[in-house]
């Protein structure tokens, strides 16, 4: 979702540097190790003696009410336009409330496959996400395409068995070709899908 369909970059680094100065961290390293991944991990990590469940809250809270300069992916709107509706999933780190918050900010809808991090035991870079979400979808995830923009959510897809597109909406085109990415395009609107003699097919402009 957050890098692939909607620009949430701005508000994530604003509330993960908040919380990292709050606890001592320097910020940019805390954002950093934040993006594509679950936040109760980031809190785990950075407070094993800490509530997590609490912590968490109070970031899940705080990103819910920071939706200043959050907008779609140039692109999102008319990709999802033209995918059926029973053949795509969002396959997120966030919880549904922010997922809901920030997808209906930009005015987009909530697919009828959700995968949050609420649904899942291992989060990315694992492949359960993924791999749940094809399920779901009724799919071989070998079959599936992943689009993603965190090096994370990339490891994920490809231990998935996945093919991944990586958007060059957050990182350097050298971290996505390290975690494993198969394509690089620049947005959404470098993808276009069509029905073609009865199969969905994915146009890449390259």
């Amino acid at each position: 979702m957050d890098g692939v369909l909607v620009d949430s970059t701005p508000a994530v680094a604003r509330v993960w540097a908040k919380w990292a100065i709050q606890h001592g961290f320097e910020p940019h390293e805390v954002v950093a190790k934040a993006h594509g991944r679950p936040s109760i991990t980031t809190v785990r990590e950075l407070l094993p003696n800490a509530d997590h469940e609490a912590e968490n809250r109070l970031v899940e809270r705080a990103e819910i009410e920071d939706l200043e300069g959050v907008v779609p992916i140039p692109g999102a709107k008319e990709l999802l336009a033209a995918l059926p509706g029973n053949r795509w999933a969002i396959v997120t780190s966030s919880t549904k409330p922010l997922a809901d918050a920030r997808l209906r900010f930009v005015g987009l809808k909530l697919p009828a496959c959700v995968v949050t991090s609420s649904d899942i035991v291992n989060g990315k870079p694992h492949p359960e996400p993924y791999l749940t979400a094809a399920a779901k979808l009724g799919f071989p995830a070998e079959d599936c395409i992943v689009v993603e923009d965190a090096p994370a959510g990339i490891r994920a897809g490809k231990a998935a068995g996945s093919r991944v597109i990586a958007l060059r909406t957050t990182v350097t085109d050298t971290e996505l070709s390290a975690a494993g990415a198969d394509w690089f395009l620049d947005n959404c609107e470098q993808i276009a899908a069509r029905q073609e003699a009865g199969r969905l097919c994915l146009f890449l402009d390259e």
